[in-house]
């Protein structure tokens, strides 16, 4: 038996279902799309299935509204792989495996991808129906979202003939989003060279873990930690106090996502060993936890000596303390907040991953602001990082802020229809995550959007869930508004 069956609406949970059983990360749609075109087919549908793998399919109205102007429905395929350091899923083979507790589903040990497979579900349950009424339906599953939008740049959108687009990857029932923040992604490379390692050297592990994480735009005002700029301060202080030299680092696996772990490899020389180096660890572990005690109590600062691991070489001096120092001084988290909505976070940047590989450090960011200029300046404040440094930079999925409109025929019409059936006004806002309303505006003259979605917590996080009730109810107002349009 399947873990959804019985649950309503069972249209959109069977289908959110199958999608959890097809890996589907991000740079890894294939499949997906194809199962998206191989669904359409087997509708007598038009699809479209770009080089990309992006999909749009077509339908027609219900019968009576075949000539009325058409709406877009719109979300993407790939899902942010987080998973617990003990679990055995390999996100390129293995389905997801789902866990329902008193009406929230999630899944055991990894993120549930309701960001964004639960818009599939809903898309695929309408495209399927005879008997919702809509008027012409144009539906785009866009690819590589979460790594800059890759899909939604690339998608050609002159096949679409609708003016009003519904984004279904709203993460708060009762909320109709109307803006939102625009992005980029970053990379700064830190070359390094290495000198073999001391005789009497001996390799350590650091490491910095348990701590809460999260979706790097609607958490990075949560004060959590951010486990790769904590390193650099562990480094930085260890470094003070004992000749350590650092061997690779590697912490984080995706930009947009605020990293939960970091470790970290150094060599000291044995005769520099004694006590005070655990205990100055220690020390710091307690001084972190203590900092960060309210938003991640279960942080954790690890050492452990590798006797069985030989280090050959080291990072050099030089370089060492270039790349601690580059850690410790870069900008992250909240850089300003809006000056006309207080609460809302105007720009911000992630350092969501630190890797070595063969003589460079690298280290990833993901840059959000609700103004472009404001935008351009971290970039700026990055570039200047890089020059001193001796680093190399560079920025890829640039895209633009999703401005509000102060007029909007079909956000009136939405809160009309909540209004009818809830007895109260929907929450109209805009907020610091990204989602690809801005891009399709850009593309498309006079388009009008708006983005909803169902009650998700700790997306990004492998603590992320969906509150079934809320799917139902916001399937129920989906089809009123499709009804309404």
């Amino acid at each position: 038996m399947k873990k959804l069956e019985g649950i309503e609406p069972a249209a959109v949970l069977s289908h959110f279902e199958e999608i959890c059983s097809i890996p589907h990360g991000s740079r890894d749609t294939k499949r997906i799309s194809d199962y998206l075109k191989a669904f359409a087919d087997s509708l007598g549908l038009r699809c479209i299935q770009d080089e990309l793998n992006n999909i749009i399919i077509f339908k027609s109205g219900s019968p009576g509204r075949e000539n009325e102007e058409p709406v877009i429905l719109q979300g993407h395929m790939d899902m942010v792989c987080e998973k617990e350091a003990d679990s055995d899923i390999d996100f390129s083979t293995d389905g997801l495996r789902l866990i329902v507790d008193n009406g929230i589903l999630s899944a055991d040990g990894t993120t549930l991808g309701g960001d964004d497979g639960i818009a599939l579900a809903y898309c695929m349950a309408i495209l399927e129906s005879d008997s919702i009424s809509h008027p012409p339906l144009e539906v785009i599953f866009t690819v590589d979202e979460e790594i800059g939008m890759e899909g939604a740049h690339a998608l050609d959108t002159t096949p679409l003939k609708g003016k009003r687009l519904i984004n279904l990857d709203s993460e708060e029932e009762g909320h109709l989003l109307a803006g939102c923040a625009g992005g980029a992604l970053g990379v700064l490379r830190i070359p390094y060279d290495t000198v073999p390692a001391e005789k009497d050297s001996l390799p350590i592990k650091l490491q910095i873990s348990g701590l809460l994480g999260g979706h790097s735009g609607t958490e990075i005002d949560k004060g959590r930690a951010n486990a790769n700029t904590l390193m650099g301060r562990l480094l930085y202080l260890l470094n003070k106090e004992f000749p350590i030299s650092l061997v690779k680092i590697s912490g984080g696996t995706k930009d947009n996502a605020i990293p939960r772990e970091c470790t970290a490899i150094i060599t000291l020389n044995s005769n520099c060993l004694n006590d005070s180096f655990t205990q100055t660890v220690n020390k710091l572990g307690r001084i972190f936890k203590s900092e960060f005690s309210v938003t991640d109590p279960e942080l954790s600062v690890n050492v452990e000596f590798l006797t069985d691991y030989k280090a050959d070489f080291a990072i050099s001096e030089k370089h060492s303390k270039r790349i601690i120092s580059a850690l410790l001084l870069t900008p992250n988290g909240v850089q300003s907040m809006c000056q006309d909505f207080p609460d809302l976070v105007e720009t911000s940047l992630n350092l969501g991953i630190v890797n070595t590989v063969a003589g460079e450090v690298t280290m990833s960011y993901c840059l959000r602001s609700s103004v472009d200029t404001k935008k351009g300046e971290l970039m700026f404040k990055l570039e200047c990082l890089a020059i001193q440094l001796k680093a190399s930079l560079s920025f890829s999925g640039n895209y633009p802020a999703w401005q509000y409109k102060k007029d909007s025929p079909l956000r009136n019409t939405m809160i009309s229809v909540f209004k009818q059936l809830y007895g109260n006004s929907p929450i109209v806002e805009s907020m610091h995550a990204g989602v690809e309303c801005g891009l399709f505006e850009s593309k498309i003259d006079g388009l009008d959007t708006i983005s909803i979605g169902p009650d998700m917590k700790d997306v990004h996080t492998p603590n992320e869930s969906l509150d079934l009730e809320s799917v139902k109810r916001t399937w129920d107002y989906l089809l009123n508004v499709l009804e309404a349009l």
